[in-house]
């Protein structure tokens, strides 16, 4: 009789494949990089050795409300299960009935009863294993997809930070021109007042100060939106706070040293993004299990007993008790291939979400070697900018050095002035992206717990 029962609660129910797919042996520019693993354990942020990043970090994780919705799904789901696995439990109740009935010839009639009462819908052909495995899977996919918000919500932080890092920096560059562009300017004026310059050098001039104005402008605007962006990363309300000198930190260097790439097939296991599509995966090879157990019979069974009389002081004395057995099995035989419908769309969903999977992971792969490639392309092209900064600082000074000795045009200045104040903020950008690279690199590799 066990055996049989077995075999009813978990045979009949239909077992799909999850598959791995197949990862290369190594990242396609992963030259030049650690092989080892990103430990687990880790802020991976912290690898920047930026004591301002870290302290921002950790606000957003204490304070984002985005996580904290997230955390809450969690705990839904975790609620879910109990509920899902309580629909093949058997269930108790408890009842209390009193009645009174007045008709001719008996006069009042009284009825009192007390029962209790079991009722089972017995989970056959694998239903109890197939909701338990979805109900524990839509925790599992819970959990990783709250750990893909902190992952997203602490690269997010990172990379609004070096934003604002360039866009500081950028003020501080366009206020530095504007006041050097001031002083030529006025110097201009005093040469065209003793008649040593055209007016059109004037001019000129005036049209680069006006230009550095601008850009002064913009940077103060790009500085104070970005830094809105991130107090709402932090959760915070929009407060304006100083960022001022921040942006000379790119200079300092922070880069990590080594990051751990680790191997491809590594992504599987530690990509919030990857665990929850398998675990979507999962679930849905679950529904088809109990898409195919809604085809198959149920059976119900109903026990219930308890205490009746005429008289409320009968329920406690005498022999009052009642008691029933009953037992439902039921076997759809006819529902216009609903059923049927049914089973197969939930096997066309499974097919769905595991090409999803596979796709995905193509993804992932995909988006570690762009970051591995941007890192080693940045490192160079920043070093190449840095010398263009330093020829066209030269260049600058001995160019205003041949005017002021009236050995050059001044179109020459104004050259060399564009040519300077260009690269500077190039570099500026290019340090920028450099960061923030290796934190696309970090989120790629599914980061650090």
């Amino acid at each position: 009789m066990g055996v049989l029962f077995s075999l009813f609660v978990w045979g009949g129910c239909v077992r799909m494949p999850i598959p791995d797919p197949s990862a290369p042996a190594d990242y396609l520019y992963s030259e030049g990089f650690n092989r080892d693993s990103l430990p687990y354990d880790i802020r991976w942020w912290r690898l920047f050795e930026d004591p301002q990043l870290d302290r921002l970090e950790e606000i957003a994780l204490k304070q984002n409300l985005d996580l904290a919705e997230a955390a809450s799904r969690v705990e839904q789901a975790r609620y879910n299960r109990k509920v899902v696995m309580g629909a093949y439990l058997p269930e108790f109740d408890f009842g209390v009935e009193a009645s009174v009935e007045r008709a001719e010839p008996t006069g009042i009639v009284q009825e009192y009863t007390l029962t209790r009462e079991i009722s089972w819908e017995l989970p056959l052909f694998g239903a109890l294993r197939a909701a338990h495995q979805s109900a524990q899977v839509q925790t599992l996919q819970s959990e990783w997809a709250f750990r893909g918000v902190v992952l997203s919500l602490t690269a997010e932080v990172a990379t609004t930070y070096f934003t604002l890092l360039a866009y500081e920096r950028g003020l501080y560059v366009a206020e530095q021109t504007y006041y050097l562009r001031c002083e030529t300017a006025a110097l201009t004026d005093s040469l065209v007042r003793y008649g040593m310059e055209s007016r059109v050098a004037a001019d000129q001039a005036q049209s680069l100060v006006l230009s550095a104005a601008a850009d002064r402008e913009q940077y103060k605007r790009l500085v104070a939106q970005t830094s809105l962006s991130l107090a709402t990363l932090l959760g915070e309300e929009s407060s304006e706070f100083s960022v001022a000198g921040w942006g000379a930190k790119l200079w300092l260097d922070h880069l990590p040293e080594e990051v751990p790439v680790g191997l491809p097939s590594e992504l599987l296991e530690r990509r919030p993004d990857l665990m929850q599509s398998l675990f979507s995966l999962e679930q849905a090879a679950a529904g088809v299990g109990l898409a195919r157990a809604a085809r198959l019979p149920s059976f119900s069974l109903t026990l219930g007993g308890g205490v009746a009389s005429d008289v409320l002081k009968g329920l406690f004395t005498g022999d009052p008790w009642i008691w029933s057995v009953s037992g439902t099995l039921l076997q759809p035989v006819f529902a216009f291939g609903k059923l049927k419908a049914q089973e197969k769309i939930a096997r066309e969903k499974y097919y769905e979400t595991m090409f999803s999977y596979r796709q995905n992971f193509l993804q992932a792969l995909s988006e570690v070697d762009q970051a591995l490639v941007a890192i080693t392309t940045y490192r160079k092209q920043v070093a190449r900018t840095r010398e263009l900064v330093a020829r066209n600082e030269s260049v600058l000074r001995k160019t205003r050095a041949l005017y002021e000795n009236g050995m050059s045009d001044y179109l020459d200045v104004i050259d060399a002035e564009r040519s300077y104040y260009a690269s500077e903020l190039q570099l500026v950008e290019l340090l920028s992206d450099h960061y923030i690279a290796y934190v696309d690199l970090f989120k790629a590799l599914g980061g650090g717990w």
